[in-house]
């Protein structure tokens, strides 16, 4: 009955939300926001990726949007019951606009909107052939001359690139390729994804060979088709590489391996791309009207120019091009770097005999594996989650309510559950003199991901070989390289076989310089981060990851990226407002960002 009420007050606010917007009175629209109000928009208003942040910003964004979006049919998810915890309602919603069927997470307080999640589903008209919608495949019925399913999809490889252009060219054909090529292959927008390797999954493969992933499995599934029941908790690299070329395949991708692009402009004229390529040794011209860059959030490997590198005996190596433990064994290596990888290759190596040691240059946020699984992911990407209707879509869209100018707040308290919980393992690293950090505000793992990208490791084991003293650990700076090692800035020498250099990478932008020039590159600007003003991220304040998934300066080029997540939740959102365009239905961006930082 309580369950019933509450769904009732909430129907009669929607109601009343629903009314105001369509009769275009947005003065009593924002009267139903909290002062202190966000509303995360992703495409069914704003044509964007855009938190509106207090009243008067809503306000704007209706009187420059509300006319052409035209909203309707506001009321409570199909199936879905409001709740209630410490005084906030939060409901799921479903509603309609002139273009698109939307669905969101709506959280109310004091009967107001403190936090509005708005998502576009589908372009009505140009719904994804699925469900009640999926194709008949087999051809019913008898004529003559008629394709097979396998030679349509011959003729469709042979032709698309050569006598037909493809509308979208996504160049960079790893996770978050495969991503976006699925879902505008569901779309009907021809496309293709060039990927420099032989194989879909190459990029996974050929990295160090110890690499796995370290968020779950819940965490990573693709669009469409989810890893099976059985599928590892944390997947293999090269386990996943072969997923990945298996879904490239049942999802009928037009995948280039091989394929270098070698250069592109813009036809202002024609408002088309010029794209060169080199497939495998044959130069292509392509012409796509939208340009995708899947190059990877991390695939621009930053290499340090340190005074002497070039007299060093040894063999010096980045770690995206670090070929793993074997030939080291008994050997000297000193790994740059304390994050993610330099962790991964310290251990592999110490595993294979070799005598290693991490030079740690700035403060590194740990968490352990187990811990980040319970305490911070477990709610909603675990089987636990699962089991209680988390589905994934639903965590996703759960995560992505809660509006990046706060949701520090909501990661503090974890992380400070974590530290007590894991007082003795973090006690023990700073006994072995490492520099350990929870982030500028305490927030630790996501937000830094959120704002740098950099700056962390998981814990699956490394952090013990340093207590233990396994693994050799010295703070300081390089000061340069001699012939048989690095020298610090205290003066100590590191001897050295092998120098990994676990320096991270450059904003993906770097790739639009390669490709289209240093001018065009200023004009996009910086890729990720929010604009927190916290270390490596600068200001002012965006509220959305600069540049990804969304319209920038450079008229139909789009930056897609980031870990399995997010390549999967917001290439959703990037191939309908690509699909859009292609179907000339109108777009109007409100509050295309500004460049504020060039690289």
């Amino acid at each position: 009955m309580l369950d019933s009420t509450l769904a009732d007050q909430t129907q009669a606010f929607l109601d009343d939300f629903g009314t105001a917007l369509e009769q275009g009175d947005i003065g009593k629209a924002c009267e139903l926001f909290q002062d202190d109000c966000y509303w995360r928009d992703l495409v069914t208003f704003t044509w964007n990726l855009k938190t509106i942040e207090g009243k008067d910003a809503v306000a704007d964004m209706l009187t420059h949007q509300l006319a052409t979006t035209k909203p309707k049919g506001w009321k409570l998810a199909e199936g879905e019951i409001p709740s209630e915890e410490g005084g906030v309602t939060t409901a799921w919603i479903q509603f309609e606009t002139e273009a698109a069927q939307g669905y969101g997470l709506l959280r109310l307080k004091d009967g107001k909107v403190w936090t509005l999640l708005t998502t576009m589903v589908e372009l009505k008209g140009h719904e994804e052939p699925a469900g009640f919608n999926r194709p008949l495949g087999a051809k019913h019925g008898a004529g003559k001359h008629r394709e097979t399913w396998a030679e349509e999809r011959a003729r469709e490889l042979a032709e698309l690139g050569h006598t037909t252009q493809p509308y979208c060219l996504i160049i960079g054909g790893g996770q978050g390729g495969i991503a976006m090529g699925a879902r505008l292959r569901q779309l009907g927008v021809p496309t293709i994804i060039i990927e420099k390797n032989a194989r879909p999954g190459d990029s996974w493969r050929n990295r160090y060979k110890s690499l796995a992933l370290h968020d779950p499995v819940w965490y990573d599934h693709l669009p469409y088709i989810k890893f099976p029941e059985n599928w590892p908790v944390f997947t293999p690299k090269d386990k996943l590489g072969d997923w990945l070329e298996m879904y490239t395949k049942v999802m009928e991708l037009n995948y280039w391996t091989d394929t270098i692009a070698k250069s592109a402009s813009f036809d202002a004229e024609k408002q088309e791309w010029i794209v060169v390529v080199d497939r495998d040794g044959e130069e292509i011209t392509l012409r796509p009207k939208q340009l995708v860059m899947a190059t990877g959030m991390s695939g621009k490997k930053r290499m340090p120019d340190f005074p002497g590198m070039d007299s060093f005996k040894g063999v010096q190596q980045h770690s995206s091009e670090h070929d793993g433990p074997d030939q080291w064994a008994g050997k000297r290596v000193v790994v740059v770097g304390s994050n993610n990888s330099a962790h991964d290759i310290c251990a592999a190596l110490w595993e294979h005999d070799a005598d290693v040691t991490m030079l740690q240059r700035s403060s590194t946020h740990i968490v352990r594996s187990d811990s980040l699984m319970e305490i911070g992911l477990g709610a909603l990407y675990s089987e636990e989650a699962v089991r209680n209707g988390v589905t994934t879509e639903k965590a996703d869209l759960i995560f992505a309510s809660l509006p990046y100018r706060i949701l520090h707040e909501f990661q503090i308290p974890a992380y400070e559950a974590m530290k007590e919980r894991d007082k003795e393992f973090y006690d023990g690293l700073e006994k072995a003199g490492f520099w350990l950090d929870w982030g500028d505000d305490g927030s630790g793992l996501f937000m830094k991901y959120l704002r740098r990208g950099s700056g962390y490791y998981i814990d699956v084991g490394a952090s013990q070989l340093i207590i233990d003293g396994k693994v050799k650990l010295k703070r300081g700076q390089v000061k340069a390289l001699d012939e048989t090692g690095v020298i610090l800035d205290d003066g100590t020498h590191l001897a050295a076989d092998l120098v990994v250099y676990a320096t991270g990478y450059n904003s993906m932008n770097g790739w639009v310089a390669d490709l289209m020039g240093q001018d065009m590159a200023d004009k996009l600007g910086k890729c990720w981060g929010l604009g927190s003003d916290t270390t490596k991220d600068p200001g002012p304040w965006e509220g959305e990851q600069r540049n990804m998934w969304k319209p920038t300066q450079v008229p139909n080029l789009w930056m897609h990226g980031g870990n399995l997540h997010q390549s999967r939740h917001y290439s959703q959102f990037l191939a309908l407002q690509i699909k859009a365009r292609m179907e000339d239905i109108a777009t109007p961006v409100y509050g295309l960002q500004d460049v504020h930082h060039l690289n």
